[in-house]
Formats: C-alpha cells, sequence, structure tokens
C-alpha cells in the first residue's frame, strides 16, 4: 500500500489513493497505521474515492473508526488532489465529503507550500450553555471562552475530558476548545478531539467554530486564529440562524511519502 502523509498546521493525515474504494482495512489496522509509536504515526486516516464521478473524501479518527468532516483534512485532500494531477491550481476543486459538497480554491507560494481556501457547511444557530457555545461545523464543537493564562497551561486534558465525557456528550462525543480573543480581535485556541482522545496541534472544523462562537463578541465576519500548529483564517456571512458562506483558510504541506 503506497500512502503520502500530509499536513496542515501541525493537524496530521495519512492518505492513500483508493479511488474504486476497494481497500479493506478494519478499524484496528486504520488505528494502528495512525499510532505514533507503531505505524506511520497521524491525527487521522484519509481515502481518496471516487463515488459517481465526483472526488469523496472518506476519513477516519486516529482510533480507526470512520468520522465526521475535518476541516483541516478537508485542505490536506484539496493540496493533496492537485499534487497527484488529479486537480489543478487556481481552478475550483469540488469534492463530497460525508457533511456534503465542498469547494476548494488552492494556490501555490514561493516556497511551494500550498495555500487552500476549503468551503465549509453551512452550519445552523450555535447553542449556548451559560458563556460556552455548542455548534456542529461538519462536526460537533463546544467552544469555552478562556484567558491568556489558560491557554499557557501545560495541558487542557482534564479540563477537556470533563466536558467530552459528561452525561450529554459520553456517547458520540464532542471536540472541546478553549479559546481567548486577544485585544486586537484575534483568536488564540486550543483544541481536544474526540476519536484522537487528546490535544491536536490544530483542528480546522473547531477554528471554524470557535470563529463564529465569537461572532456575537467580535462583530467580525473574516477572523485570524492562532493554534499552537499555526494560523487560520475564517470568513462567512451571518444569517439571522445560523451562518452561510463559511470558508476555512490555511496552509497544507506534503511531509513525506512511503509504502507499506
Amino acid at each position: 500500500m503506497k500512502f503520502e502523509k500530509w499536513q496542515g498546521t501541525g493537524n496530521d493525515f495519512i492518505f492513500v489513493y483508493d479511488p474504486e474504494a476497494a481497500l479493506q482495512l478494519s478499524q484496528k489496522e486504520i488505528a494502528m497505521l495512525c499510532h505514533r509509536r507503531f505505524g506511520i504515526g497521524a491525527d487521522g486516516f484519509i481515502a481518496w474515492q471516487l463515488i459517481d464521478s465526483t472526488p469523496f473524501m472518506k476519513y477516519y479518527n486516529s482510533d480507526g473508526r470512520e468520522s465526521t468532516m475535518c476541516g483541516n483534512g478537508g485542505r490536506c485532500f484539496a493540496a493533496y488532489s492537485v499534487y497527484n494531477e488529479l486537480a489543478a491550481i487556481d481552478i475550483p476543486f469540488h469534492f463530497n465529503a460525508v457533511d456534503g459538497p465542498h469547494e476548494a480554491r488552492i494556490q501555490k507560494d514561493a516556497e511551494g507550500l500550498y495555500r487552500v481556501e476549503l468551503k465549509m457547511s453551512d452550519v445552523k444557530a450555535p447553542e449556548l450553555n451559560g458563556n460556552d457555545t455548542i455548534l456542529h461545523t461538519g462536526s460537533p464543537h463546544y467552544v469555552m471562552p478562556v484567558d491568556a493564562a489558560f491557554l499557557e497551561r501545560g495541558s487542557i486534558v482534564e479540563a477537556a475530558r470533563a466536558i467530552r465525557n459528561n452525561d450529554r456528550f459520553r456517547a458520540e462525543g464532542i471536540n472541546v476548545n478553549f479559546v481567548h480573543a486577544d485585544a486586537g480581535g484575534n483568536l488564540h485556541m486550543r483544541t481536544y478531539e474526540r476519536g484522537v482522545e487528546d490535544e491536536t496541534y490544530s483542528c480546522g472544523t473547531g477554528v471554524t467554530a470557535a470563529a463564529l462562537a465569537f461572532y456575537p463578541v467580535l462583530k467580525k465576519e473574516h477572523v485570524y486564529v492562532r493554534t499552537p500548529g499555526g494560523n487560520l483564517e475564517v470568513r462567512f456571512k451571518p444569517l439571522a440562524a445560523g451562518f452561510e458562506d463559511v470558508w476555512l483558510t490555511g496552509p497544507a504541506a506534503l511531509v513525506f511519502e512511503g509504502s507499506l
């Protein structure tokens, strides 16, 4: 099996080209491939499939379970497609994922790095839980405002698991985002992802969720977000009950290629 490893702001993925959906891997096998000691190591596993003549991103979390939409995975999916001549620079690339159709626009900078704009699904009105926000941006997210000191602490895992494993979210799981808005209206955040069951360097649907959740506070429709793995941008149009024309933008890069 040939594979490529890609990363988007430190969120890393194993890619395999499987247009006929012929590759049969068990949950245990995918989890082993994603293991950082006994496998290749990744936050997720993505199969490039072709369904009804349209590219399809089939995504699995690092626990080997098929999962919901992954924003950084989708950006890497577009860059992977260009790198393997399945799409082209500066031409809109359309593909489907479990949450529906997506559009990506891919450019390449002077250093050869890909910059990908990914159109996300429209988002319904968030649910408020005190100062916190619950919303679905292709994956379910819990957004908690925190101060800068909280983000500088050693670990967020214990605090995140208390939310992810509470009575309401335990069965399906939820991604937990701790977010701070600085004086300039930029967001800084750290994310705990279900399925990985740990903090990741970045989460595209989480960054999107944070930007939308903070709209009532920032009143900004174009938000810059810093994660431990790098910087992303989110722009959108607010509606009376939700958001539309949601775009996630940032870098994507090939890490290495190999075979098993």
